[in-house]
C-alpha cells in the first residue's frame, strides 16, 4: 500500500473528504463505512498500524496521513517501519476554493484558547486539521480559517465513542458533518 502523493485537487469543483485521527491501531467499522462514501480520506496522525490505512477505502482512492507523536517505527510492526518512517509531519491539499493543512498538532500548545498557534502555523489554509487531543472540535470563530479536530476514530480515549468529520465541498461552499458514535 502506498499513500497518495498527489495533493493538487484544483480540478475537482466538488468532493467529500473523510477526516479522522487517533485510531491507535483500531478503526471503528462505522467510520470505515463513512470513508467509503467519501472521495478522499485524511488521517491526522496516531495511526498505529498499516491495517488502519488499508481499511480506509474512499471512492477516488486518495488517502492522506500525517505522522502522530505515537507513530514511531518501534511501535509499529517491523514490516511496516518504512511506511511509518515516510509519513510526513505536515501536508497541504490544494482545492479550487482554498487549501487544507493537516498535522497531528502535538507540537502546539492546545491549552491556549482560539487555536491561534495552529492558525499562525498555516496562514494559507482555509481549514486546518489536527488530532492529538482526541476531542472533536470545529473552531469557526475565524470563518476565513476554520480549525477542526475529528476526535478519535478508534477506541483509545475516544471521549465516549469513536468520531470523525466529513467535509463536503461544492465550489466555494464548505460544509462539515459531524459523526460521534456511542461505544
Amino acid at each position: 500500500m502506498q499513500l497518495n502523493q498527489q495533493t493538487d485537487f484544483t480540478h475537482l469543483p466538488a468532493c467529500k473528504i473523510a477526516i479522522l485521527s487517533d485510531t491507535h491501531e483500531e478503526l471503528d467499522e462505522r467510520i470505515i463505512e463513512i470513508v467509503k462514501n467519501c472521495d478522499i480520506a485524511v488521517h491526522a496522525g496516531d495511526i498505529g498500524s498499516r491495517s488502519v490505512l488499508e481499511s480506509m477505502q474512499p471512492k477516488l482512492e486518495h488517502i492522506f496521513a500525517v505522522c502522530g507523536n505515537n507513530d514511531k517505527p518501534y511501535l509499529w510492526e517491523v514490516k511496516d517501519w518504512s511506511l511509518v518512517k515516510n509519513l510526513p509531519q505536515k501536508l497541504e491539499l490544494l482545492l479550487t476554493s482554498g487549501n487544507i493543512s493537516i498535522e497531528h498538532g502535538h507540537e502546539h500548545d492546545m491549552q491556549k484558547p482560539g487555536h491561534n498557534d495552529l492558525r499562525a502555523a498555516h496562514p494559507n489554509a482555509r481549514v486546518v486539521i489536527y488530532g492529538h487531543t482526541h476531542i472533536q472540535v470545529i473552531d469557526d470563530e475565524q470563518l476565513d480559517q476554520i480549525v477542526i479536530n475529528p476526535g478519535a476514530a478508534g477506541y483509545t480515549r475516544n471521549k465516549g465513542g469513536p468520531s470523525c468529520i466529513v467535509l463536503s465541498i461544492d465550489n466555494d461552499s464548505w460544509d462539515f458533518e459531524v459523526f460521534k458514535f456511542s461505544e
